[in-house]
């Protein structure tokens, strides 16, 4: 424990303290003005020799980061009485006022009530915020903050998909630091932990219960900030499938999806581990077996639990290995379009499996052999047949939940911005199988825009017909 403690003080206190992490490693100034340079991104694309060594290096410190610097797991509360276990631990830990965060549309459903009823009953007392908004703004987690200091709430609850998550983190970290949001942009930025926070994830999608990130959009240009910190990670969640069973067949699709592409990026990445493949291919599965079952009967609730841990799984499974070009294009086409952020992952993932195809056939075929992808006959086949029928299965899977496959309004002149902030995403923050020029990435742009002018183009014939 002693050679633990000192060898964690060592790496707070040398290879990643704030210092070295923001002025060394991953500060702004130094990917921006030296690795990311006119010598990377210059106004004819992305020069791919230097884009390859920067990744491929930035790839390294992250893989360095994530396993040197413990992330705690949350507590893990699981079936239809876990909100109350939670808030029983909750009370356990000292808490007397909480602040619960979650959006108007769950608190007008009554969602928060299965919370709510059980502190009332404890006689804890809580303050209700549902302001959040999808992709919060930093005005609307500036106002939750205000809000809980005013209260002098002492613990956090959040009720919702990945965007109340995300906001009740910034409002927590916020609050324990007395600062703004806007000072926690960045990796390592806190000096404090932040005020107790406990997770109620009403979407099995993001997995943001588990994850030491948050996503806020700025207010103006809507462009999303990333803040990293260990300390963000929350205490405890509860999986509840009582509270998700009424989540709409086209969301329990999108947010499914989200899963299965954390699952897979992270078990494609070049910093996937044994730990992290455990939890990607353990979700993989689940999301195989599980997803069309509450596609079609939301009510299940077996098949519910199932979803939420994996969602769970996933997230842990990032954590540490990291995403890649699925959601570095995805929240591209989020922000430039407005397409929901599983709808987009599942948009792009096809065409981003096929690119990996060559460099991952074999991590794909072993990750299809240990989930029972394989198909009788298949045993002895090559690992590119295993991995293409893999591939072929998660094509399939997309069609049978309906998710509408189209980019409405995608405009070519948008493809170099969106190439280029899709590779400084990877770049920054992923380390991926294999690495796109910006052509490249320009050419998946491409073929979404044809298919979505395919679709449209059929839609009006089917029309015309009726």
């Amino acid at each position: 424990m002693k050679k633990q403690n000192s060898i964690a003080k060592l790496v707070s206190n040398k290879l990643v303290s704030n210092k070295l992490v923001s002025s060394k490693l991953v500060s702004s100034k130094l990917v921006s003005s030296k690795l990311v340079s006119s010598k990377l991104v210059s106004t004819d694309g992305l020069q791919h020799a230097g884009y390859l060594a920067v990744a491929k290096t930035r790839a390294k410190v992250l893989k360095a980061f994530a396993y040197v610097i413990p992330i705690r797991r949350p507590m893990l509360f699981v079936g239809e009485s876990s909100c109350d276990e939670l808030c029983d631990m909750l009370i356990n830990e000292g808490s007397t006022n909480v602040f619960i965060v979650t959006d108007a549309v769950l608190n007008k459903l009554g969602i928060p009530a299965k919370v709510t009823d059980y502190l009332d009953s404890k006689n804890i007392r809580y303050k209700v915020y549902d302001g959040i908004t999808p992709d919060p703004t930093f005005k609307v987690v500036e106002e939750g903050l205000r809000i809980s200091v005013d209260a002098k709430c002492d613990s956090i609850i959040a009720i919702g998909g990945g965007s109340v998550i995300d906001a009740a983190k910034m409002i927590a970290m916020s609050q324990g630091n007395n600062c703004k949001p806007q000072q926690l942009i960045g990796i390592l930025k806190a000096r404090k932990p932040s005020v107790p926070l406990y997770c109620v994830p009403t979407t099995a999608g993001t997995g943001s219960e588990a994850t030491l990130g948050a996503v806020v959009s700025d207010d103006k240009t809507h462009q999303k900030a990333l803040s990293i910190d260990p300390r963000m990670v929350p205490l405890a969640a509860a999986i509840d499938p009582v509270i998700m069973k009424g989540m709409p067949a086209h969301i329990t699709a999108d947010t499914g999806i989200d899963v299965l592409t954390h699952a897979l990026e992270a078990w494609m990445s070049a910093n996937a581990s044994v730990e992290t493949d455990y939890y990607a291919a353990s979700a993989v599965k689940s999301v195989m077996q599980n997803l069309p079952v509450v596609y079609k009967d939301g009510g299940n609730l077996k098949a519910r639990e199932a979803m939420g841990i994996a969602a769970h799984y996933g997230g842990i499974a990032f954590n540490k290995a990291g995403l890649g070009y699925v959601h570095a294009i995805a929240h591209q086409l989020g922000a430039y379009y407005s397409i929901p952020h599983g709808r987009a992952n599942a948009i792009v993932l096809p065409y981003v499996l096929d690119v990996n195809r060559q460099a991952s056939k074999k991590r794909l075929a072993e990750l299809a052999r240990k989930t029972g992808m394989v198909e009788d006959g298949q045993a002895g086949k090559s690992n590119a047949v295993i991995a293409d029928h893999l591939i072929a299965q998660v094509r399939e899977l997309i069609a049978t939940l309906n998710i509408d496959p189209t980019v409405k309004g995608m405009k070519t002149t948008d493809f170099d911005s969106i190439a280029k902030a899709a590779a400084k995403e990877v770049s920054d923050t992923y380390a991926v199988p294999t690495y796109l020029s910006a052509s490249e990435i320009k050419s998946i742009l491409t073929k979404i825009q044809q298919a979505s002018d395919e679709h449209a183009d059929t839609d009006v014939k089917s029309d015309k017909v009726a």
